[in-house]
């Protein structure tokens, strides 16, 4: 064994062979964990493995409203700001942008769990922060307020959340930092930057209803690019000349996978028209002259998306209005800009083209 390690002879371990060992080590750990739990009683359901879950990572801006928090932090720097958390750690705090769609995931995970006891493919959600672990009491008493299913938190203490991200296996990460999540997008997570609603509207409690643009969201930014360089007519040619060949795929098609995957389990059990997911695309594309090889590359993937409204250019936010969806993914600042107005929780996706031409603030 000794001359395993040196050289480069066949025995040496492969890429694979390592990732197969973390594997099998990983699901050791994973099974000693649940034995350990599962000898204690309990009537809260256990947190689903990872590798199963579809996991949403939210920071605790995103979750909760910190501005004024947020301001002790800027202006009297880290010392003040955890003194600040610490003697306000009974004082609940308000929800922020992304604390109505959380509460639409749980709702999805319990309309799951009594059609499914014992599967493990719903959402967890992480708590995924970079305070530090002695705000965590204030955060705590806040999610127990609440009733929300919160078990994992990851309180990186000024560090990047992303090498935590990787490994808790996100399949979207929503945080108040436009800079984190540029990062994130970089490293292939779905992610988007939280925007608050300027209006109060009223949200479903009973259905999950998530928003999609489609170019540099759904998409990759392909077209967006013609658009910018070429104009429009030379986009509505190069689409008409391209129906029938797939769009490649943009950061959020994953994100709409696993809802469509969810949905199908309802749908299995004869729940489509009582399906709590509803999914909607958005899009400033025209029907007519763009819009069939959007439906055909949908169709290409084997997805469905609810409701395709297709708006040839006007303003989405009154569109939005009428939909209230939990949260809306666009990559351009201007559309979250005149989603938020109208009252719509609006996500940026700093993705494609758009990005150079508006940079997010």
């Amino acid at each position: 064994a000794a001359g395993t390690m040196s050289g480069s002879g066949p025995e040496q371990p492969q890429p694979a062979d390592i990732a197969e060992a973390q594997l099998q080590e990983a699901e050791q750990d994973w099974a000693a964990a649940k034995a350990f739990y599962d000898n204690l009683v309990s009537k809260r359901p256990r947190p689903p493995k990872p590798q199963h879950a579809i996991t949403v990572a939210v920071s605790s801006r995103a979750l909760f409203d910190l501005v004024e928090e947020r301001r002790i932090y800027e202006e009297h720097g880290v010392e003040k700001y955890v003194e600040y958390q610490q003697l306000n750690e009974n004082v609940t705090l308000k929800p922020g942008p992304a604390f109505y769609f959380v509460k639409a995931l749980e709702h999805v995970n319990a309309r799951l769990l009594e059609l499914y006891p014992d599967d493990e493919e719903r959402f967890d959600i992480v708590l995924m922060t970079n305070n530090h672990a002695q705000v965590g009491v204030r955060l705590i008493n806040s999610i127990n307020h609440y009733g929300l299913t919160i078990e994992r938190f990851c309180m990186t203490g000024g560090k990047s959340p992303i090498g935590y991200l990787t490994a808790y296996l996100t399949n979207l990460y929503l945080s108040a930092d436009s800079e984190k999540v540029q990062e994130a997008i970089e490293a292939g997570i779905a992610s988007a930057t939280m925007f608050t609603a300027n209006k109060d509207v009223p949200y479903s409690d009973t259905q999950l209803r998530v928003a999609f643009d489609g170019d540099a969201v759904l998409f990759s930014d392909e077209s967006e690019q013609i658009v910018k360089e070429q104009g429009l007519d030379r986009f509505f040619e190069h689409e008409q000349l391209n129906e029938n060949k797939p769009l490649a795929q943009g950061p959020l098609k994953g994100f709409l996978e696993d809802l469509g995957k969810l949905q199908k389990k309802f749908y299995a059990k004869n729940e489509r028209l009582n399906c709590p997911i509803r999914t909607f695309l958005v899009t400033a594309r025209s029907a007519a002259s763009s819009g069939a090889r959007v439906l055909k590359t949908l169709r290409s993937w084997g997805l469905e998306i609810d409701e395709a409204l297709f708006l040839a250019g006007a303003p989405k936010g009154p569109i939005l209005v009428k939909i209230r969806p939990h949260i809306f993914f666009d990559d351009q600042m201007f559309h979250v800009e005149g989603a938020q107005k109208l009252g719509t929780i609006a996500a940026h996706v700093p993705y494609g083209v758009a990005q150079k031409y508006h940079k997010s603030a």
